[in-house]
């Protein structure tokens, strides 16, 4: 063999091993950057979820409308909604589904992902929890949703947790944890956002705390410790300076808070089952509805004096009557305010002037919250056990009244026991949230991570009165309080 010969073998050889060589630590080295997502987490993504037939452009039609291709697609969501949430692997379902081990969370949905292929690893697992956990960061260190200009926030009360979306996508963005002990349900139920839309506050039915967090970061800010009691609903003044905490008791009270101070400047008691509030324009008087009756209390924001505003056609207050007013809506640009009569299923119109009742609008079964589209001249009316509009099957309704004629103009079905509603005339949308508490509604798309079945919201086109198409977003256990930036 000539010595050509030898070279060209030898050369050969030498090849044949470096070339697998190569291919392998090339494999490791492959640049991801054009996903957005960091090295170790897109390593994951592109090669076992945006995969052909999967998680991909071409395919994501029949894999929930998910694609998982790039950072920026992820947090598109899928049909069912958002899949990660910043900062709360505990919330994000793309955990759910790829996650086998049980310090990553007990909820282990099926099929595990990927389908057909072998599950990942704990290392694997670890490194898209730890990243969620972080903030679900982009390679630049970008956190999603840090800019998102309008929020509307949903109070879990099963699960001590608040859910907070980003109005223009309708994609849950954030879980606050609220509560101040963690061996109990607390149960938040009601929550406001400040006029100014600094910051956002929350009461509980099981707590003697009214707390405060910031809207930019969720933040907490502090607590009043205003005692024990079932501290259904507020009213903010309209500087966002005071707030009037409602205890729903057969002898109820009423605390005004400093919001600066986060301290109890003043107290009313003696109150028969307190409800709704409401503050007028110039935040000298407090409306509250007595639950259990025919009346509202009225008093001026001193607590020097109550009153009482029959709405029952009679002149004598009693808490046995056909009414059981619920909440109480009122409007600086109008005349008049609205009262929910959950027992007689109707909206009494109140002058403000007068306290007369000026009309009656019946509407479905045990109407509970309201919310006012100026733009649309619309009233929105949450008729939380109505199985009389549409049937027994369909439990709950949202009526919409135009409130210059007080006329019933749709009646909306949205979902399972509907109560909260958010108008959002920037993106021409009605949120609504739905507690999904007692049978007969649909099933949840996964367990909760609290006892109870997870409710949802969804959204009503405030053009067309009809169900925003494809909208149905999953939140925690029993959705009851709601609030909107302005």
């Amino acid at each position: 063999m000539s010595k050509r010969v030898l070279l060209i073998l030898s050369f050969v050889a030498v090849v044949a091993v470096l070339v697998p060589y190569s291919c392998i630590k090339d494999k490791g080295l492959i640049d991801y950057s054009a996903t957005g997502y960091p090295q170790d987490v897109a390593r994951i993504m592109v090669r076992k979820c945006a995969t052909s037939g999967c998680h991909d452009e071409v395919s994501k039609d029949a894999a929930a409308g998910l694609s998982l291709v790039s950072w920026d697609k992820l947090f598109e969501g899928s049909r069912a909604g958002s899949v990660v949430i910043p900062y709360r692997p505990d919330f994000s379902t793309l955990i759910f589904y790829t996650n086998s081990y049980n310090e990553f969370g007990t909820i282990q949905l099926s099929p595990k992902m990927p389908v057909g292929n072998v599950p990942l690893t704990y290392d694997e697992v670890k490194t898209l929890y730890d990243w969620i956990k972080s903030g679900a960061p982009n390679a630049d260190g970008q956190i999603k949703f840090s800019d998102s200009q309008k929020k509307f926030y949903v109070s879990n009360q099963g699960c001590d947790e608040v859910t907070v979306f980003d109005a223009q996508t309708m994609l849950a963005m954030r879980m606050q944890s609220v509560g101040k002990i963690t061996s109990y349900v607390e149960a938040p139920h009601f929550i406001k956002i400040s006029p100014d839309n600094q910051f956002w506050y929350v009461s509980f039915l099981g707590a003697g705390v009214f707390q405060k967090y910031r809207v930019s970061d969720n933040a907490f800010m502090g607590e009043a410790n205003i005692g024990l009691g079932s501290w259904n609903t507020f009213a903010l003044s309209s500087d966002g300076k005071y707030a009037y905490l409602v205890d729903w008791s057969s002898n109820g009270k009423v605390k005004q808070v400093k919001t600066d101070s986060m301290l109890i400047k003043n107290t009313i008691g003696a109150l028969q089952w307190p409800h709704g509030s409401v503050l007028n324009v110039t935040n000298d008087t407090l409306y509250v509805t007595s639950q259990f009756g025919n009346y509202l209390f009225k008093m001026p924001t001193d607590f020097s004096n109550v009153y009482e505003v029959v709405l029952d056609g009679t002149t004598i207050p009693n808490n046995t009557s056909s009414l059981d007013p619920h909440e109480i809506f009122m409007n600086p640009e109008l005349p008049v305010y609205y009262v929910t009569c959950q027992k007689s299923n109707e909206i009494k119109v109140v002058n403000k002037i007068t306290s007369q009742v000026t009309a009656t609008i019946p509407v479905g079964d045990y109407p509970q919250e309201m919310a006012i589209s100026t733009s649309k001249k619309y009233l929105f009316v949450s008729c939380m056990e109505d199985v009389t509009t549409f049937g027994a099957s369909k439990r709950g309704s949202i009526y919409v009244i135009n409130y210059l004629t007080n006329s019933v103009v749709a009646k909306v079905y949205t979902g399972h026991q509907p109560h909260g509603i958010m108008v959002d005339e920037t993106n021409g949308r009605v949120y609504v949230t739905n507690r999904n508490v007692i049978s007969g509604g649909p099933a949840p798309h996964h367990a909760a991570s609290c006892n109870g079945r997870n409710g949802y919201v969804t959204a009503i086109d405030l053009n067309t009165l009809e169900l925003v198409s494809g909208f149905k977003a999953e939140v925690s256990v029993d959705p009851y309080g709601y609030s909107i930036t302005n």
